[in-house]
């Protein structure tokens, strides 16, 4: 190579190597895009936290299912068997932008001054508007609920329950169990929802709780009415060599090879 060439070649892989150096690393959402996002890293050699889907945005799989995740807490069942391994569940506080400004900037019961307590339908304006644009056609309940059915009176960061004691965003299950009883035991039994982790029933398991997935401010959202957006799937995987079809997977029903 003429040494005239030699410097620009060495001036383009410099080049290269530092705009990846300075790259945006990657993210991509777990459940529902815009609540779920996760910023890809590396937690071992050559192991990445998540890979991210380049056609989805989602995550294809998990480097380490555990990764941020805490325990899941008190579940609003008290006589069933929670024994059978342990629950993990990913904080969600963080993935609420103004939750600091309910609970200790606006709704500290002096400013604004008076703001009202009860759970009468009436229109919220401002920062709300982005959260919901109509509070007075509320998705949620079709009309039968309001905001003050979910979250708390006066700690306005926190959510609440039937005996209006309050319930932490980092545990909604408890929320939503009180009006959605036989999903939440579905949930609870492995049926409804998503769990990632060890495969024994005795093993560690992140569970993925209702706002991960459910939008609980639009729960009509959706092309199947059912509060979450449905993306398109990731292409099916090669056949094994030497397979040119996958008849194999296509009996009718109630037939066998055996």
């Amino acid at each position: 190579m003429k040494k005239s060439a030699i410097l620009p070649a060495v001036l383009l892989l410099w080049f290269v190597s530092l705009s990846s150096a300075w790259a945006e690393p990657a993210k991509c959402f777990e459940s529902r895009k815009g609540a779920s996002e996760v910023t890809q890293r590396m937690i071992g050699e050559n192991l990445p936290n998540v890979k991210c889907s380049p056609k989805t945005g989602a995550v294809l799989w998990w480097g380490d299912p555990f990764d941020g995740t805490m325990p899941m807490g008190d579940m609003p069942i008290q006589d069933a068997d929670y024994t059978r391994g342990k629950a993990l569940v990913k904080p969600r506080s963080d993935k609420i932008g103004l939750l600091p400004l309910c609970g200790n900037t606006c709704h500290t019961g002096t400013l604004p001054k008076g703001f009202p307590t009860n759970k009468d339908t009436r229109e919220l304006v401002m920062m709300h508007q982005a959260i919901v644009l109509d509070s007075t056609k509320l998705p949620h309940g079709r009309g039968n609920i309001w905001c003050l059915d979910c979250h708390h009176s006066t700690q306005r960061n926190k959510l609440v329950d039937h005996r209006d004691k309050p319930i932490s965003f980092d545990q909604p299950q408890q929320l939503c169990g009180k009006c959605h009883g036989e999903v939440y035991r579905d949930w609870r039994e492995g049926i409804h929802g998503k769990r990632i982790g060890e495969w024994a029933s005795t093993g560690t398991k992140r569970w993925f709780v209702c706002t991960e997935c459910h939008n609980p401010h639009n729960v009509q959202h959706g092309d199947r009415n059912r509060g979450f957006a449905q993306h398109q799937p990731e292409k099916a995987p090669s056949l094994p060599k030497g397979m040119k079809t996958a008849d194999h997977e296509r009996h009718p029903h109630g037939t066998s090879d055996h």
